[in-house]
């Protein structure tokens, strides 16, 4: 597997975060939130980010489930 990267779609990216695919788009274009760039965009104009882009914007900026309901 050397050499091949790893991307996540936004459905991925919905998942994790708990959000619609729709929304999850939104975050990504929205340059405010500064969510990374896309890796590419592959036929069908699909996006893809890099998973370690991705993970570095959710744990900078989304707490983990667990910190997140001690806050109730």
């Amino acid at each position: 597997m050397a050499g091949k990267r790893r991307l996540y779609t936004s459905g991925e990216i919905a998942d994790m975060l708990g959000v619609t695919r729709q929304r999850a788009l939104q975050l990504a274009n929205d340059r405010r939130q500064d969510f990374p760039e896309p890796f590419d965009t592959l036929p069908g104009n699909v996006q893809v980010w890099l998973i370690e882009d991705v993970d570095a914007w959710m744990a900078e900026h989304r707490p983990p489930l667990d910190e997140a309901d001690e806050g109730e």
